[in-house]
């Protein structure tokens, strides 16, 4: 566990690529892909915020698009945009705010699907530590434990304290390198509060440990905390790819939008057949109980609204003072245009 102050994350060296020319002509039907194997890079490959490529993955919507996907877990210390770059990775999947943050430091990068209608993080308190905690105030001075592979808990906590009056500067944030260290860190009392996604959460709620002071993992509590709906994890990729590979993103928004269609109405029993072991963390009851408090967070259809697009550009420019709001053309930082032929092909 490392202590240290967590600002905004910066993101991603890259090219500038032209915009001109994205939307193109209408894709055909079944068209080929013309890159059949590409690699997506994302910040913790098991968290729920990917379960839609999972299970795009397992249940092998990927390849009946003519795909063979690997998906590549960066860990929550790399800088996403900085794969695009450097050739790791072809994709990124990460959360909306990375590609206005991006545009205004002349990077650009497109979203193209919606993984996630909510961030899925939760902002709690110590029962213990803070048993007397009455508002976001009793906050100053405290530490705040943050995920290094929870790409949206640092604004989440930072827009909970925006409502006291507090900055980033009045608490001591805590990086907490995995699930076991946040879990850990709250019941050693090395931290007093965290903002964190599941399992950690659940853990945690599961023995009394934490009183939840904000809860994203929700579209009520989003609204609460953001003031709008609010895009969490998409997939994006700088233009020049989108332009060059419109067949492969079209199969990769079908794969997904797929996937997000199947979640909808998936049991208990199908969710744990199409996860991987590993992922289910030695403890099936909890997983399930996890993704429960998550399902209303996963996106339905793929697709960007306009409103929640806007929602983002707010948090960012509010939280990011580095952002220069005349740099940034919202309508530049996403498409609907694959997620909606996904759509109607699925009826999602």
């Amino acid at each position: 566990m490392k202590a240290a102050v967590i600002g905004r994350r910066g993101l991603v060296r890259a090219g500038v690529f032209a915009m001109a020319g994205l939307a193109g002509a209408p894709l055909r039907a079944q068209a080929k892909p013309e890159k059949s194997r590409v690699v997506i890079a994302v910040e913790g490959r098991n968290s729920f915020s990917y379960l839609p490529l999972t299970i795009a993955e397992r249940l092998g919507f990927f390849a009946a698009e003519g795909l063979e996907v690997e998906t590549v877990d960066v860990g929550g210390a790399l800088r996403l945009g900085q794969v695009g770059a450097d050739g790791l990775g072809d994709v990124v999947g990460g959360s909306f705010d990375h590609t206005i943050e991006s545009q205004s430091r002349g990077l650009f990068f497109r979203s193209f699907v919606l993984l996630g209608r909510a961030p899925q993080v939760a902002l709690g308190v110590s029962a213990r530590s803070l048993a007397g905690y009455k508002t976001p105030a009793d906050l100053r001075g405290r530490k705040i434990g943050i995920p290094a592979a929870a790409p949206m808990a640092a604004m989440v906590a930072m827009l909970v304290l925006a409502r006291a009056g507090l900055t980033p500067k009045d608490v001591s944030f805590v990086e907490l390198t995995s699930a076991a260290a946040a879990v850990a860190a709250m019941r050693m009392g090395q931290v007093d509060a965290i903002s964190a996604t599941e399992p950690v959460i659940s853990m945690l709620e599961s023995r009394n440990e934490l009183r939840l002071v904000a809860d994203t993992r929700t579209l009520k509590g989003t609204q609460e905390v953001f003031g709008g709906a609010m895009p969490a994890a998409t997939l994006f990729a700088p233009p020049e790819f989108l332009q060059r590979h419109p067949n492969t993103v079209q199969a990769l928004a079908n794969a997904t939008v797929h996937a997000l269609k199947w979640l909808q109405t998936a049991g208990p029993s199908d969710i744990i057949k199409a996860v991987p072991d590993p992922y289910l963390l030695g403890d099936r009851g909890l997983y399930l109980a996890s993704f429960n408090k998550v399902r209303e967070a996963i996106a339905v259809d793929g697709l960007i609204s306009d409103e929640a697009a806007r929602t983002a550009l707010r948090a960012v420019l509010r939280l990011d003072g580095s952002t220069r709001p005349d740099r940034i053309d919202l309508a530049k930082t996403y498409t609907n245009d694959f997620a909606r032929r996904a759509k109607d092909k699925f009826r999602a």
